[in-house]
This record gives C-alpha cells, structure tokens and sequence, in this order.
C-alpha cells in the first residue's frame, strides 16, 4: 500500500484555518485511490529548520514524501516590504541576504528528507491573498527570491514541484492572507495527489500546478 506523508508548515497542517471543514490531509485522502493512505506530521508555524526533527515521525510504511516549507521563513522579514529604505539596492541587499540564509536552511532540510530514500515532492510558497493590492504585490515580489531558492533546490535533485503560485489563485482559496481555506486546501490536495503518482505513473522531475487540476 502507498503511504503519502506531508512534512513541513501549516500549507500542509491547516486544520486551524478551515472553520470546521476538512483539511488538506483528510482532503488527500478522500482523493487518493482507497488503497492509498496519507499522514500529517508538518506543524503549523514550522521554519525549514523544523523539518528535519518532524522526520523522526515518519511512520514505517511510508512510501511517498511531500514538503512545504519556506512560508514562515519569508514572514520573519516582511518588514522589509514595508520598511523605508534610502535606495532600491539597500532593499535587495537586505533581500539577497534573507535568501542565502534561506537557501543554507532549507538545503539542510531537503537534504534530511532526502536521505530517507523514498521519493519526494517540495512545494513552492503561494503568494497569499491581501485585500491591499500594493502590499501584495510588494510580497508577491519578495517570494520570488525564496521560491527561486525552491525551484532550484528540486531540479537540482530531480524532484517534483507542487507550484503552488499556480493552484491557490483566488481570495477563497485562503481562510486568511497566509492561510489556506478548506478550499485551497482541497487544491493542494489533488495537486498532491497528482504528483507522487496516484493519478498515474511518474518519471522524473516535473512541475505539478494549475494546469493539471
């Protein structure tokens, strides 16, 4: 039997945010096929540097691994997309040096996952959802430094991404600006489900998004 395990932040473990509906785990397992089964072990609020202690929950059996991280790592400096700065260049320095720090810690993770030997999907960090269009775009851009990081990371080692920018593209598909609702959690979940394979076979790196719900 196939055995999905999602690893990682609250993309993943968002059953606070879903007001009483399911979340993207039970939404997983309501779409893979019934000989399939999946596991929670990513913790709302997780950083990259989380991941590798989550991995010691990983039940026997597990067969497929799935990893969103990144997002709680891109909010501990969005002030600096608010922050007045004397010049563009002071603003992507600031930028280029959260992205190296970023890019140390999740390598780390990636690598952690990775030496379990079983296959893996990362995903990419969704932009959120913001009802200040200038404060979004602002964020929007900024995650473009940490998801290049992601991107990277995955075709580098083969892997599948989950481009999440391409599956959580409307206000409700968030229960809040960074949260996903149940329905973008229903999203993630077949996007998910496409990509370790329970949709049909897979070969390689490829990149699972909104053109494949």
């Amino acid at each position: 039997m196939a055995h999905v395990v999602l690893l990682g932040d609250s993309i993943l473990d968002n059953g606070a945010y879903t007001s009483g509906g399911p979340d993207v785990v039970a939404q997983l397992r309501s779409v893979l096929p019934v000989e399939w089964d999946a596991t929670l072990i990513a913790v709302d609020e997780s950083v990259a540097a989380d991941v590798p202690a989550q991995l010691r929950r990983i039940p026997g059996g597990a067969t497929h691994l799935v990893l969103s991280a990144g997002g709680n790592d891109a909010l501990g400096h969005i002030g600096l997309i608010s922050a007045p700065a004397r010049s563009a260049a002071e603003v992507l320095d600031q930028l280029a040096a959260a992205a190296r720090a970023f890019e140390a810690r999740y390598r780390a993770a990636v690598a952690a996952v990775l030496s379990r030997g079983l296959p893996t999907t990362l995903c990419t960090i969704y932009d959120g959802w913001s009802a200040d269009a200038s404060f979004q775009r602002r964020a929007s851009t900024a995650l473009l430094a940490f998801n290049d990081v992601i991107i990277r990371v995955a075709v580098e080692h083969g892997l599948t991404l989950i481009e999440l920018r391409l599956i959580c593209t409307e206000a409700a598909d968030y229960a809040n600006p960074i949260e996903p609702s149940s329905r973008g959690g229903e999203k993630i979940a077949r996007a998910i489900a496409q990509a370790v394979g329970a949709y049909g076979a897979t070969g390689g790196s490829r990149v699972v998004g909104g053109a494949e719900r």
